[in-house]
């Protein structure tokens, strides 16, 4: 009898152990997902950041009484590209993310003044380098789109799974932090600037 017990016991605790490895793999998998659909982002935002100085210069040429918007789309890069390094040091991180949507957000009205300022000058839409570099840049911002739908789709499962019972019951003790996702405040940028030339 004593016996029974005892390997019941042995079962009922391996049972729990194995429950508790399940778990936590869960979690890591999730995490690491959504870690890497945020370099999925990465990968877009260092794209376009690298387009904006070169459409910035092709535009120069045309637009030399519009050194303030062009200084502006400029600057506003400059702060978003330092924002993604802070955000992909820890892509969950709600003051992270917050400052990389705060950024983006000005780097996003930036080009959209310069686009519109652009519109005033015919031969720079006729311009094939700059009829290029925003086909490109249209591209990034729909890949930057999809991209970000998939960091969202991977934060939205982790977060889940550290949320229901009893995964967060295990979340709390191994310090699986909720992530934050990036959320589009402003309506205006809940759509690519656009780039008809």
């Amino acid at each position: 009898m004593l016996l029974v017990v005892g390997v019941g016991l042995l079962a009922a605790i391996a049972v729990c152990v194995f429950v508790i490895i399940g778990i936590y793999n869960k979690l890591v998998t999730l995490r690491n997902r959504y870690q890497n659909a945020w370099a999925q982002i990465d990968v877009q935002l260092k794209r376009r950041y690298d387009l904006i100085p070169t459409l910035v210069e092709t535009a120069k040429g045309y637009m030399a009484h519009e050194r303030e918007t062009l200084e502006a789309v400029i600057s506003a890069r400059n702060g978003a590209a330092g924002a993604v390094a802070a955000a992909a040091a820890n892509p969950g991180n709600a003051d992270a993310m917050g400052g990389l949507m705060g950024a983006e957000s000005l780097l996003t009205g930036a080009l959209g003044k310069l686009f519109a300022v652009s519109e005033a000058y015919p031969d720079l839409k006729a311009d094939e380098n700059m009829g290029r570099l925003m086909e490109e840049l249209t591209s990034t911002e729909n890949r930057i789109a999809f991209a970000r739908q998939g960091f969202n789709d991977g934060v939205t499962a982790y977060n889940i799974a550290t949320e229901v019972f009893p995964n967060n019951i295990l979340a709390g003790m191994f310090r699986f932090d909720r992530a934050t996702l990036w959320e589009v405040e402003n309506e205006a940028e809940k759509e690519a600037p656009s780039v008809s030339f």
